[in-house]
């Protein structure tokens, strides 16, 4: 499993699912780096078969509309500590990778991983 985490997401959270065993790129390692267009996010994400973590609504908007990006999860936390963020992760991850094997946009909050049909 493949992932490209999103600017408004810490590069703390590339290298924990990293660390993890999986490949991983935050917008950071791209070229034009954090300023890169979703619509480049999203054509990576499809190459490459990356599943897009992001907090930013407009790729809600362009999966629903279009199927892109490749696969999607959804961080809907607030504002958190990435210490926080990197506990949540660590947490669910077992049960996030099941559920991205199965199913195309996923959420997670803080009480709660949503599937989204």
């Amino acid at each position: 499993m493949k992932f490209i985490v999103d600017a408004q997401l810490p590069r703390r959270l590339a290298y924990f699912l990293q660390n993890a065993g999986y490949d991983t790129l935050h917008t950071l390692d791209l070229p034009q780096q954090n300023a890169t267009p979703d619509s480049n996010i999203n054509t990576l994400s499809i190459e490459q078969e990356r599943i897009v973590i992001t907090k930013d609504a407009d790729f809600v908007d362009s999966f629903l509309t279009i199927r892109q990006p490749y696969k999607l999860l959804l961080v809907s936390t607030g504002n958190i500590k990435n210490s926080e963020l990197e506990t949540l992760f660590a947490t669910h991850l077992p049960q996030l990778i099941e559920l991205l094997s199965q199913h195309s946009y996923i959420e997670i909050n803080q009480t709660a991983i949503v599937i989204h049909q």
